[in-house]
């Protein structure tokens, strides 16, 4: 895999590890063509963003042990889809982004003046 890059056109950072994170599950925010979902945003899990996601068929709170899943908790860092984020941000519900752990690719989807908005590692 190339070396990813941020939407900071920087080295991607690694965004979790507890509980690990990311479609290749490497705790970064890496995609690839199988990736389909572009879960590139990494973000911190709120309790109403995990309300919200679970209202629109996405439950991220409740633990899948057949999947190894353990379920999210509020201040779990977790590579979100960005069409996901993208709806929770137009209903005022987007959790915060680290900037440096997002996928540049990312911008296809999502302003980064709207990622600014909620960035809480760089200003």
């Amino acid at each position: 895999m190339d070396e990813s890059l941020n939407v900071l056109s920087e080295t991607l950072k690694e965004c979790g590890l507890d509980p690990i994170t990311g479609f290749y599950r490497n705790g970064c925010c890496d995609t690839g063509t199988e990736d389909h979902g572009l879960h590139t945003v990494c973000a911190r899990m709120t309790s109403d963003f995990l309300e919200f996601s679970k209202s629109r068929g996405n439950d991220l709170s409740t633990s899948r042990p057949e999947f190894g899943f353990d379920g999210l908790k509020p201040g779990d860092r977790w590579c979100l889809c960005a069409a996901r984020w993208q709806e929770a941000f137009e209903s005022g519900m987007a959790p915060d982004v680290f900037l440096e752990s997002t996928h540049q690719v990312t911008l296809k989807i999502i302003e980064l003046g709207n990622l600014q908005k909620h960035a809480v590692d760089v200003n």
